[in-house]
This record gives structure tokens, sequence and C-alpha cells, in this order.
């Protein structure tokens, strides 16, 4: 079953009709970008339509203005969603049709409708699923080149990285009820870290290095704040009681807005393996103006720079990040300067309004050469 929420849609001077389709049964951080995409194609005015997996959390969270639908999605060869999505693009006639991840590319096929097929990639994914497509987007250059050495067209592949809203402040009182009703004592420092744990994140390495930091830096004491949540919940909170951390350490569970907790943070920590492709939090941290400690994966490598926006580390290297956490809680200066320098990187790089148009000029160059190629079959 097909569910469908009408909504007001934009006007718009341009013609481009769009729908977004993502098969995620959780949130993460593909599916925040998903929908803050589709939120700001719509606040531009485009007309836009959310499709996504019947039953997931997504749904609930795609803006009300935005037409959303659903379909089962249960695997990547299910012909009944297939088969249903065929039908309802069928039926809403998109200029463009935008698939993230590898459900929903899967599940997408529009061959001779006259649609162009957008793939988004946001890891370095087995690209089988993907050849179907018309183009593809990569959020990295790295993702970008996995795509190209893996034989996609590089006239068909865009690198467009994601973008990042700066947050609505948020009152000192309210922060302050909630560092009170979290337990954290009004004087501590809060490194704060979020995602889902599993194990490309790195969190165990966190955990090592929040271990191997005293008690107190400066006369005040150390808190860490875990956002997220997900499969190794339970062996990183066995971790941090074993290694005697555990009464300094909040677990917040998964939420869906962490702005309240980066507003808490002193410094933001992100320990992922080589494996993650981009990270959200590097902009997230950003975003809320506070400085950075990341682990030098390959997404990190690509766009942070050591001592400016960001203070570097090796994967993995528990010794280092907990060196690098004592670096900048420990220098005002320091600390200052890479939430300063990562908050300009962020309104010039990574804005909402550079990345929107990235897209728009995307799907009107694509139906260009659509329109193009029907006139000379």
């Amino acid at each position: 079953m097909v569910h469908r929420r009408c909504g007001k849609r934009g006007g718009g001077s341009d013609r481009v009709k769009t729908v977004h389709i993502i098969g995620s049964k959780t949130l993460g951080g593909a599916e925040r970008f998903y929908l803050r995409l589709v939120e700001a194609l719509q606040a531009r005015g485009r007309s836009t339509v959310a499709l996504t997996r019947q039953g997931g959390a997504v749904t609930a969270q795609v803006p009300s203005d935005v037409p959303v639908f659903e379909a089962p999605m249960r695997t990547v060869w299910d012909p009944w969603s297939r088969w249903r999505i065929s039908r309802l693009l069928h039926q809403i006639a998109p200029g463009v049709v935008q698939t993230y991840m590898g459900r929903a590319t899967r599940l997408t096929h529009v061959s001779g409708s006259g649609i162009m097929h957008v793939a988004r990639l946001g890891g370095y994914y087995k690209l089988d699923g993907y050849r179907h497509a018309d183009a593809w987007v990569g959020n990295t250059r790295g993702v970008c080149d996995h795509l190209i050495q893996g034989g996609m067209s590089a006239r068909r592949v865009f690198h467009i990285p994601n973008f990042m809203d700066p947050p609505a402040p948020i009152a000192p009182e309210r922060s302050a009820a909630l560092r009170a009703e979290l337990g954290i004592p009004a004087d501590a420092w809060v490194y704060v870290t979020a995602g889902r744990f599993v194990p490309v994140k790195g969190h165990r390495y966190l955990l090592e290095a929040f271990a191997r930091l005293p008690l107190r830096l400066q006369d005040r004491p150390l808190h860490l704040l875990m956002v997220g949540d997900g499969p190794l919940r339970q062996a990183l909170t066995a971790q941090a009681r074993e290694s005697g951390i555990g009464n300094r350490i909040t677990w917040t569970g998964w939420r869906t807005d962490p702005a309240p907790f980066y507003a808490l943070a002193d410094s933001v920590a992100f320990p992922s393996l080589e494996e993650e492709a981009l990270g959200n939090v590097i902009l997230e941290a950003w975003a809320h103006g506070k400085p950075l400690v990341t682990a030098l994966f390959r997404g990190a490598r690509e766009i942070t720079r050591h001592g400016q926006d960001a203070w570097q580390v090796p994967c993995g290297d528990a010794r280092a990040l907990a060196d690098g956490l004592r670096a900048v809680t420990c220098d005002a200066a320091l600390a200052q300067g890479l939430a300063r320098a990562g908050r300009l990187r962020l309104e010039r790089e990574f804005g909402r309004g550079r990345i929107v148009s990235l897209y728009l000029e995307l799907y009107v160059t694509l139906l260009a050469q659509s329109q193009q190629l029907r006139k000379t079959a």
C-alpha cells in the first residue's frame, strides 16, 4: 500500500519537479540530510515530493508542506515496491527522481520514461546497483573518484557536498536546565560526540581517550556526552563501566534534534575510522561554532585543515585523541580560532544556499540533456 499525505506545493519560475526516494527504516546522517534537502528545495519554491519507506522513521519527519508517499521497500529486490514506485512516478511525472543509497536506487527504474534518475551516494558502496542511473552525485570528491574508477562516466558524476544550517540560538537558561537534567556539573568541561553506535564511528577509541584524561583540567571536571544509539550501545557502556569512567558519561539515546546537546559542548569529538566517507558531525560542529577534534579519516582529510578549522589526530589512536582534547581544552585561543574558522568554512562552502543552487543547476542541466536526446531520437 502506498500512502499519500497531501500538502501545498511550491510554485517557482522553474518547472523542475523532483521526487526524492529513500528506503531507510531508521534515522541517521543520510536521512537527516535527505530531510534537510527536501525542505530546502520546497522552501525555494520548487515542486518537491518525498517517497519514503512505509513504517520507517523518516516519514514522520518530512516537512508538512512536502507531499509524501510511502512504499514498503522491504528489500532491494522487492518487486511489489518496484512496481509501486514506477506507478507513482508515472502519476507524478517529475522531471527528475533522486534516490538515496542502495535500496531506493535498486528499486527505481525509469528507463524510457523521460525522467532523469540521479543517484546520490554518501559512501564507498558497491556500484552494481547504481549503474542504471542517468547521473550520480557524490557528497565528497573521494566518493566521486570512487564512482569514476568504478566505471561511471566522469561527465555524469557530480560533486555536491552536504549542507548544514546554523542552529537557532538556544537560551542560556534552557541550556542550564538541560545540563542540570542530565546531571552534568555546572563547571564541567563538556565533550560531545554524536552518531550511530556502529564500528566505523570509532567510539571505543573515544572512550579509551577519555579514560586517559585526568579527572580535572584547569580545576574543572570533565564530562562526556554521547548523543546517539545503535548496536554497540551495550558494548560501549560496558567498556565505560570497566574503565571506571561510567559516572562521567551521559548517554542521551538517539535524538532527532541534537542541537541542545551541541549547545552544551566545549568541544566536539569525532573519532571515526578510515571507512567514514564524510561525517556530518564535522559540519554540525562548525554550524554550532564549536572547536572540533577529529580523527583523520578520508572525509576529514578532504574537508578539514589541521590547526585552522579542526584538530586532527590519527584514526584509532586513543592517546593522540586524548592529547587533542587536552590541547583544545587548555588553550582558549586555539579553541576559539578553530570554532571561528569552522563557522566561516560552513558559511562559504557548506551553506544551504550554495548547495541547493548546485542541485537545482544539476536538475536543469539534466533536463536540458534529456530534451535534446528526445529531439534527436
